[in-house]
């Protein structure tokens, strides 16, 4: 009688040796010259904004997820459109932050996660943040003269309040990390 060979069942995923394959991503960042800044007001309804390497605003716009499922999905599909990035900036907490941050980490990107107050004495002056309703309308007007001053396309409509504050996230984050020396004259 022959012996039967044991049943070999997949290992589990924490039972897997970790990749010995380095992360090409991490390998070939971006030089200087292609580095982008992502900025974000995270939420159901999620505001993104680009800077380029020169430090003005190249694109934003605003997102709107149904539910956090889907949220969590898009975060991969927005990483994967947008051009070479460098940082991400992020305002928000909770779960889905933490979402952008390993996504970020896988790939190779410098993720950081801020909140209101750390970004806006930098671009706001105290009667302008009183309130959140109040620091939200100066965000739309400060947000304005950003994309005027960047030499881009203005909304059509209204300005959403979320994709104002990922514009000004980004002006702070782009002062922060050196893209610009000083506040533009906005």
């Amino acid at each position: 009688m022959s012996e039967r060979e044991p049943i070999r069942r997949p290992r589990k995923r924490e039972d897997r040796p970790p990749r010995d394959r380095p992360n090409p991503i991490r390998l070939n960042p971006p030089p200087p010259s292609k580095r982008h800044l992502l900025a974000v007001d995270m939420g159901l309804r999620t505001g993104l904004a680009i800077y380029g390497p020169d430090g003005r605003l190249l694109s934003y716009r605003s997102k709107h997820f149904a539910k956090i499922a889907e949220l969590r999905r898009g975060v991969g599909t927005i990483l994967r459109d947008t051009p070479p990035l460098a940082w991400i900036w992020l305002e928000g907490g909770g779960d889905i932050a933490s979402v952008w941050e390993k996504q970020a980490a896988h790939r190779g990107i410098d993720f950081r996660q801020l909140q209101a107050h750390d970004w806006r004495p930098t671009l706001m002056l105290p009667r302008q943040q009183r309130n959140g309703e109040i620091a939200k309308r100066e965000a739309d007007g400060l947000a304005r003269r950003v994309i005027d001053w960047s030499g881009i396309r203005r909304p059509k409509g209204v300005l959403r309040h979320d994709a104002a504050e990922a514009i000004l996230i980004g002006l702070h984050g782009a002062m922060s990390v050196g893209l610009l020396q000083d506040l533009p004259p906005i």
